[in-house]
C-alpha cells in the first residue's frame, strides 16, 4: 500500500463541514452546547454520514457516538467532538470529526485487512463535566460522577439530559484492548504559531497539563461608609493585590510556553456599601512540564503565606485539578510529519498543545496523536473563528495520508 497515494476529497471534506454549521448557527459560528437541539441534531447528522460510509453507527450511554467497522484486522480510532462552547467557532472539534470520516471514506475501501474507525466524544468542552465522554471511554468517570454533573449555564442535571436524548440506561463503551493501533485527532490550532510563520500543519508533541485552583480570601465584611480604610480588612482588595503580585513573581518560575490565568473572582456580599468579608478567586496555570508547575505552585503557596502574615486578610489555597500533560507518540508524529512532506512540501512544524484535548485521554490507553491546521488570527472559543478552506483541504490531505501510513505500517508488523 502506497501511503502517498491516497488524499482527502477536499470538496466533500468543505462540504460536510459547511453541513455542520447550519446546526446551532450563530453569527458567522455556532452556539451548540452539550445535548442541546442543535448537538442532537448534528449527531443524528453524524450518524447518517457513517451509515454511508459502511460504518455502524453506534451512541453510548455518554452521548459518544461511534462508526464501527466490520472489516477485520487492526483497526486506527480517529475523531474529536461536535458540541461547542457559548456562542463560539464551527470548526472547534468538528473539523476532527469530518476528517475522521474522510479518512474512514477514503481508506475503508480498500482491500487491505484495517479500517478506521470514527468516534465523536461527547463534552469534551466540558458543559457537564470535563471531557466526559473521551473519559469514559478510557475508565475515568464514575457513576457518581454523572449523578452530581450539572449544565455550568442552565442547571440541568446530565441524568435528565441523557434520559431526553434516550439514553437513560445505555452502556457506557469502554476501550477494547488490542483493537486499535492508536488514536489520531486533529483540530485547529486555536492560536496564531501556524499563521505566524506561515505553515500547513502543526505536529503535536505534547497536550498542556492544567493545574486549577481554588484562593480564598477572608478578611472581615463592614459598613462601606463608616470604616475607615486604615481598619478595612478588605478581601476583594487582598484578591486585586494577589493577583499583581502572581504576575510579578511567576515570570521568573516559569517556563517558555507556561500560562496562567484568573479565571473568576467573586466578591461577598458584592455589594456596594458592603466591604467584602471574602473573596475568591479560580486560577489555572497550564504547561507540558510537570516541574515548572511544582515550582509555580510553590511560588503560589508561598505568596499566599506572605499575605497571611502582612495581612490583613488571610489567603488559603485548594487544589481542584491536576491534569497531568499527555506526551504524543513518536510514530504518530513521524506519519503526520511525513504526509506533510508528501501533501504540503514539508511546510509543518513541531508544537506542544496550549489547549485541552481528547487525545490527551486517549493517550492513557493507547499511542495518540495530533494534527493542527492553522486559526486566523489565531482566535477560538469565539464566533469569529475561523480557517481557510485551502488551510482545511491541505489538513485533510495530509489527516488522510498519516491514517494510511499508521495502517501500512501496523499492518506490515
Amino acid at each position: 500500500m502506497d501511503a502517498n497515494a491516497y488524499r482527502a476529497d477536499g470538496d466533500r471534506v468543505l462540504a460536510d463541514l459547511y453541513e455542520l454549521r447550519r446546526f446551532g448557527t450563530y453569527e458567522t459560528g455556532v452556539h451548540r452546547p452539550t445535548f442541546s437541539d442543535a448537538h442532537l441534531q448534528s449527531l443524528a447528522w453524524l450518524r447518517r454520514k457513517l451509515k454511508a460510509a459502511v460504518l455502524a453507527p453506534i451512541t453510548d450511554g455518554m452521548g459518544n457516538v461511534f462508526g464501527r467497522s466490520e472489516k477485520a484486522g487492526r483497526k486506527l480510532l480517529c475523531g474529536s467532538h461536535l458540541e461547542s462552547q457559548n456562542h463560539a467557532g464551527w470548526l472547534d472539534g468538528p473539523l476532527g470529526v469530518v476528517y475522521a470520516l474522510e479518512a474512514a471514506r477514503v481508506l475503508n475501501s480498500q482491500p487491505a485487512p484495517f479500517a478506521v474507525e470514527v468516534a465523536c466524544w461527547c463534552d469534551e468542552e466540558g458543559h457537564f463535566g470535563s471531557m466526559l465522554g473521551s473519559r469514559s471511554f478510557v475508565g475515568d468517570v464514575a457513576e457518581v460522577e454523572i449523578d452530581a454533573a450539572r449544565d455550568r449555564t442552565s442547571g440541568r442535571m446530565m441524568r435528565d439530559a441523557l434520559a431526553s436524548a434516550g439514553l437513560a440506561g445505555v452502556t457506557r463503551a469502554r476501550a477494547e484492548p488490542g483493537r486499535y493501533i492508536g488514536y489520531l485527532e486533529a483540530h485547529i490550532e486555536q492560536g496564531d504559531v501556524l499563521e505566524n510563520a506561515g505553515l500547513a500543519v502543526g505536529v503535536v508533541s505534547a497536550i498542556v497539563g492544567i493545574w486549577q485552583y481554588e484562593i480564598t480570601f477572608t478578611g472581615q465584611q463592614n459598613h462601606a461608609g463608616t470604616t475607615s480604610m486604615a481598619s478595612r480588612r478588605d478581601a476583594g482588595l487582598a484578591l486585586a493585590k494577589f493577583c499583581v503580585s502572581i504576575d510579578q513573581r511567576f515570570p521568573s518560575a516559569s517556563g517558555p510556553r507556561t500560562v496562567w490565568t484568573t479565571g473568576r473572582n467573586t466578591l461577598d456580599p458584592g455589594a456596594p456599601s458592603i466591604i467584602p468579608g471574602s473573596a475568591t478567586m479560580l486560577f489555572q496555570i497550564r504547561d507540558t512540564d510537570p516541574k515548572t508547575v511544582v515550582r509555580l505552585e510553590h511560588e503560589l503557596q508561598d505568596l499566599a503565606a506572605e499575605a497571611t502574615t502582612s495581612g490583613p486578610c488571610t489567603v488559603a489555597i485548594r487544589c481542584l485539578r491536576v491534569g497531568k500533560p499527555a506526551m504524543m507518540d513518536a510514530g504518530m508524529q513521524a506519519a503526520i510529519a511525513a504526509a506533510s512532506e508528501t501533501w504540503t512540501g514539508g511546510r509543518h512544524m513541531t508544537m506542544p498543545s496550549g489547549a485541552g484535548h481528547d487525545a490527551q485521554m486517549l493517550a492513557r490507553v493507547m499511542p495518540a496523536g495530533m494534527l493542527f491546521v492553522p486559526s486566523i488570527g489565531g482566535i477560538s472559543h469565539h464566533w469569529t473563528e475561523n480557517t481557510a478552506d485551502d488551510d482545511i483541504t491541505h489538513g485533510a490531505d495530509v489527516f488522510v495520508s498519516a491514517c494510511a501510513r499508521l495502517l501500512s505500517d501496523a499492518s506490515s508488523r
